[in-house]
């Protein structure tokens, strides 16, 4: 708590203030790095804007307001584009301080990725709204990966034949974020989340994802992305259902490239 007062100041002070003010605001919550504990100076801030049963809609109308009132906002806007419209995306400062404020009614707590640090409460409402339900962090699905992975090298492979390798460099971007870092961060006892802080948990992979990385060529691209198909095959494991003609078709398909 004390690296989240540091981070924040006086805008989480505010913040505070003004949701205690809101009657329609029954808890604010923080999540994220403040869960586990590895905020630092270049963190975001994570909060949930728990609200009573009815009033979500409400709230969220009057949230930018809210954040207008805590600090120096430089911008803010919806989250749509990651598919969260419930979510603000706040930048205050200087200095500079990302807040992420995500408007929840107190019955959508049931439904949580983590349990988070709760800041203030009214009545101890957001308690009670998670007692009796867990948390489930989003694990990756290691059958539903291998179902798609063939089709997304195939596709990729597809560009680079075609010459649209910024397309390709897209692919290799997303089969890390999708694919490679989840089941490396599982392996690693870690959340899942990406290609976040890979480098801290499994160094010993960092030259094998480096290797994914590729240039704006074809044959760079057609490398790399050899480089993520055998990264990816060393890392499903056991009890997958290996879909042995799509990947042959596929690493076949890449091999013949003329680059």
């Amino acid at each position: 708590m004390d690296v989240l007062a540091g981070l924040a100041g006086p805008v989480l002070e505010r913040l505070l203030q003004a949701a205690e003010a809101d009657e329609r605001i029954v808890g604010v919550t923080a999540g994220g790095s403040a869960v586990t504990g590895t905020m630092d100076e270049f963190s975001d801030l994570d909060l949930l804007v728990v609200c009573r049963n009815g009033d979500g809609a409400g709230v969220r109308e009057d949230v930018r307001d809210m954040a207008a009132r805590s600090g120096p906002l430089l911008a803010a806007f919806t989250g749509e584009h990651v598919g969260e419209p419930r979510l603000l995306i706040a930048l205050f400062g200087p200095p500079l301080l990302h807040v992420d404020l995500k408007v929840v009614e107190g019955a959508e707590l049931t439904a949580r990725v983590e349990d988070p640090v709760v800041l203030w409460e009214r009545d101890g409402a957001v308690g009670k709204a998670t007692a009796g339900s867990m948390a489930r962090w989003p694990a990756p699905d290691p059958q539903w990966i291998e179902d798609r992975f063939w089709v997304w090298v195939h596709y990729g492979a597809a560009k680079i034949g075609r010459g649209e390798c910024f397309e390709c460099l897209d692919v290799l971007a997303f089969l890390r974020g999708a694919v490679l870092g989840p089941l490396i961060a599982v392996a690693h006892g870690q959340r899942p989340q990406g290609v976040r802080r890979l480098e801290r948990h499994a160094p010993e992979l960092t030259e094998a994802l480096e290797a994914t990385v590729g240039d704006h060529s074809a044959s760079d691209c057609a490398r790399a992305l050899r480089a993520a198909a055998e990264l990816y095959r060393d890392l499903r494991g056991p009890g997958v259902e290996i879909r042995a003609d799509a990947e042959r078709e596929a690493l076949a398909f890449l091999g013949a490239l003329a680059v």
